[in-house]
């Protein structure tokens, strides 16, 4: 049967080596759980695959853009354009890794017996915090 399905495939995808990549990558994606559009009759995943081209359920364009997709390995990100929203004047940008200074006046200093204290007052009160969560007494 598959050589029958070879042969009516090649009318959809007339380059042979195209076919192969594109009824493999069909074929893998339909191991991995995409939904089959034929009726599998106890047919291999290569076998739907190209049965699947044969009778066009899924169009050859998009089964090469999921190969191209799959394929590629920086995928180009569409950037905004510079009028899709307006940008702050200069002077009211925020500054990256800085406070407002007018705001913000006081250094906050914290000493290590302060932070110590601090991180014993966060530990668990779970049984396995006190060493192993058997009590041993008596």
């Amino acid at each position: 049967m598959a050589r029958v399905t070879v042969e009516d495939c090649v009318d959809k995808v007339p380059n042979r080596f195209e076919l192969v990549l594109l009824a493999a990558h069909r074929a893998r994606s339909i191991a991995n759980g995409s939904a089959v559009t034929v009726d599998p009759d106890n047919d291999k995943n290569p076998v739907i695959a190209l049965r699947e081209i044969a009778e066009k359920t899924i169009p050859p364009d998009d089964m090469r853009e999921g190969l191209i997709h799959s394929i590629q390995k920086n995928v180009e990100v569409d950037e905004p354009e510079a009028a899709a929203a307006p940008s702050l004047p200069v002077e009211r940008r925020p500054v990256l890794g800085r406070d407002d200074q007018a705001s913000d006046t006081v250094v906050d200093v914290i000493t290590e017996e302060q932070l110590l204290r601090g991180l014993e007052s966060m530990t668990p009160t779970e049984p396995s915090a006190n060493g192993g969560g058997s009590d041993r007494s008596g």
